[in-house]
């Protein structure tokens, strides 16, 4: 498993916070030093991790050069956090010089020896930030929820990791698609996951083997500034994240 994953798709709601700030907790768990990274404009991953995001500096300022990466993440009893907030919804205008691809990066290697593993949690679209994720990343995760919409606009992917991987990352790889929501008794959830194997295959990757099964706990635990499996240990989808980990380090 690659040291800097990045937790990615271009549609919303399938997921990609719930599954990065769950790898941080469980890689935390097992006693890993990790820090989690949240480039999502809404800043999901500081909230969810019981973070107060309007009121300290965020990955936002580390970018911008006003504020030293070490000073902005946080601890927490999950792991630690480099937060976001909405001030990052004008990258796209305000990152515009030469080099802005390895804003992150650059930032990230500082502190990269302090840690076993980094996990970015990207914005639902494909921009500066996403471009940034891909670059300062060795992998991606690609989570997709059960429905057909969650499939389109992978092309879109595809053409951003081959254009990231020909100019700055010729190493990034795909670990996987990641099926969140999954529910084997619907016959559309399983319709989906063959036609997930399709789209794995133009990506050159597979569609993991661990499912993450549908609970109400995944949308109650971030309002509790927990994740899935410190809020509902026991539940599914906690074990199933906890099988992901497992796969994960087995590839």
């Amino acid at each position: 498993m690659e040291k800097i994953i990045a937790i990615t798709n271009q549609k919303g709601g399938v997921g990609k916070t719930t599954t990065a700030l769950s790898l941080i907790n469980a890689l935390r768990l097992r006693n890993y030093r990790v820090l989690g990274v949240d480039l999502d404009p809404q800043g999901s991953l500081g909230f969810s991790a019981g973070l107060d995001i309007e009121n300290s500096d965020t990955v936002y300022e580390v970018m911008k050069g006003t504020a030293e990466v070490r000073d902005a993440i946080v601890s927490t009893d999950l792991g630690d956090i480099l937060p976001s907030n909405i001030l990052l919804s004008t990258a796209e205008l305000e990152f515009n010089a030469p080099g802005r691809e390895y804003l992150l990066k650059n930032e990230l290697d500082k502190v990269e020896s302090r840690y076993d593993y980094i996990i970015i949690d990207t914005p639902p679209a494909l921009n500066v930030l996403t471009i940034n994720a891909y670059v300062a990343s060795g992998a991606l995760i690609i989570p997709m929820a059960p429905e057909i919409l969650s499939l389109l606009g992978i092309s879109q992917i595809r053409d951003t990791i081959n254009t990231v991987k020909k100019y700055y990352n010729p190493d990034l790889r795909v670990l996987g698609i990641l099926l969140n929501k999954y529910n084997q008794r619907l016959t559309l959830n399983r319709e989906v996951l063959e036609l997930s194997g399709e789209i794995a295959r133009k990506l050159d990757t597979k569609v993991l083997d661990t499912k993450i099964r549908t609970s109400v706990v995944v949308a109650e635990a971030p309002a509790h500034g927990e994740s899935v499996l410190s809020y509902a240990p026991r539940s599914n989808p906690s074990q199933d994240f906890q099988a992901l980990l497992d796969e994960l380090m087995s590839i």
